[in-house]
């Protein structure tokens, strides 16, 4: 099948997006590899280590490097972080994330459609951090976004898809992909992200806190596509009241009787 992921004009088999921030650098590549992983973001601050090991160094080749304007509190200082990335050779890639919270961890949208649209003009390919809000996600493709990115649920919480009626509007309404960011929890909540329609999704802590990184990230990987597969054959529908035989059982009986 040639179902690709598309992003700015460049194309992915995997949907799985590598959150790479709770990481040792010497696992990064393990799960990476496990993962069929295509795209991984990179914390500036983690990449800008002056000739110390940098997390550049640990990613394999061949990956697309999304680097995050992670600790930006202003539209201003994400795009300073977008600027000294695409410097330090990261590409045009860029996770737009502004988070003045820093009880919850909620991304700010105003701020986030700030940056999204000085980004955009200047040449970078944003794919920026939200609350699935469907204005301010209309308001994104407008700005030049090239794929939105709903939270799930808070960061680093592993609660799931909390924001599912949400991200399922945004899927209905915005022609660019949707990619779920933050808060899946479990191979099984991935694969119902993708079951709904989403492009791909995006996943950290819930492989970073596994017993075993690799294995997870497998699982992962494998959740993803099922789910990609069950949104493209159709979901059988549901029925809300009462049960339907498989076979017509009732025909069958009164031509034996």
């Amino acid at each position: 099948m040639k179902d690709k992921l598309i992003i700015g004009g460049h194309e992915f088999n995997s949907r799985f997006i590598l959150g790479s921030g709770k990481f040792s650098l010497d696992m990064t590549d393990a799960v990476i590899q496990n993962g069929g992983v295509e795209m991984a973001t990179i914390a500036v601050r983690r990449a800008n280590k002056n000739g110390e090991a940098n997390i550049i160094d640990f990613m394999p080749k061949g990956i697309t490097l999304l680097p995050n304007t992670s600790g930006a509190r202003s539209a201003e200082e994400a795009v300073r972080i977008a600027r000294l990335a695409r410097e330090l050779g990261c590409g045009n890639f860029i996770k737009v994330e502004v988070i003045r919270d820093s009880k919850y961890l909620m991304p700010d949208n105003y701020e986030t459609l700030r940056a999204t649209e000085a980004l955009a003009k200047e040449g970078f390919i944003v794919m920026p951090y939200m609350y699935p809000d469907l204005n301010v996600a209309r308001d994104l493709v407008s700005s030049g976004a090239a794929a939105v990115m709903p939270l799930g649920a808070p960061i680093g919480s592993n609660k799931g898809l909390l924001t599912k009626a949400f991200i399922e509007m945004l899927i209905d309404e915005i022609e660019l992909p949707v990619i779920v960011d933050a808060g899946i929890g479990k191979p099984s909540q991935a694969c119902e992200a993708m079951e709904i329609g989403c492009a791909a999704v995006m996943a950290n802590t819930a492989i970073a806190t596994a017993k075993d990184v690799a294995l997870m990230a497998t699982a992962f990987k494998l959740a993803i596509e099922s789910g990609r597969a069950a949104y493209l054959a159709g979901l059988g529908r549901v029925l809300e009241r009462r049960g339907e035989a498989s076979s017509p059982l009732t025909g069958f009986l009164g031509e034996i009787l």
